[in-house]
């Protein structure tokens, strides 16, 4: 009788920390996209500064305009 009653509390121990395992995943991957419309001027400033950064690593704009673009964005 025992054992039966522990391994229940095993088995719900278990199911608990799978179900909390997977709320941070979904958190952890969907969380940064479902709220940024929520985000600062700030945020949205940085993350253009990056894409404009992207833009001219992969050589899609030269050294000139990623310095007039990074101007008008400060």
């Amino acid at each position: 009788m025992m054992s039966g009653f522990g391994g229940g509390l095993m088995m719900l121990f278990f199911w608990i920390l799978f179900i909390a395992l997977i709320i941070w995943i979904v958190r952890g991957f969907g969380g940064r996209n479902c709220c940024s419309h929520h985000s600062g001027s700030n945020h949205s400033g940085s993350n253009a500064l990056e894409i404009l950064k992207e833009r001219y690593a992969k050589g899609e704009i030269d050294k000139r305009e990623f310095e007039e673009k990074k101007k008008d964005m400060l």
